[in-house]
């Protein structure tokens, strides 16, 4: 029976086998070095950060922080500028927050500058600068400044609005 059909060379395939398994191997090994070199690279970068962070600082110092102090100012009502002849008022009741006695002592101390102060630049507002979160917010960080000034080196931490009524 004549065969056309070609058999496999068994030894020629044995060969190429063992001769393809010795070219992969050299790459999977130099493959699994470079995975470990960039894992232990990585890890010690991450240990090295969470330290500087201070995530390992097993002695982190709970900070009792005291609670804060406020100030109530008098209520005040100031006309406010305007173009047209309407008179136009803010009445506002504020309070000072502060963080120590120290720094209430020096409000203490000059109040009817500070009170002069917020008169004189209230005085100066319009109804519209007062319109919306940004306004107050505006208003609130320019309080601040001008109380930080009157009381300088001292510093107060916020103004807080009790009531704010543009009539």
């Amino acid at each position: 029976m004549p065969t056309d059909v070609a058999q496999p060379d068994f030894d020629n395939i044995d060969a190429e086998a063992s001769a393809e398994k010795a070219g992969k191997r050299p790459g999977r090994l130099k493959l699994m070095i470079i995975a470990a070199v960039a894992l232990l690279v990585l890890g010690g970068g991450g240990y090295g950060a969470a330290s500087f962070f201070g995530v390992f600082n097993s002695e982190t110092a709970v900070v009792e922080q005291a609670p804060p102090i406020f100030f109530d100012l008098p209520e005040m009502t100031v006309n406010l500028s305007t173009i047209d002849q309407r008179p136009q008022y803010l009445r506002a009741r504020i309070a000072l927050e502060m963080h120590d006695k120290k720094t209430l002592a020096a409000v203490e101390e000059v109040l009817p500058r500070v009170l002069d102060a917020f008169q004189v630049y209230l005085r100066e507002l319009r109804a519209s600068d007062l319109e919306g979160s940004a306004g107050i917010y505006r208003l609130k960080e320019e309080l601040v400044r001008r109380v930080n000034l009157a009381i300088h080196p001292a510093e107060i931490d916020s103004v807080v609005f009790k009531e704010i009524i543009v009539q």
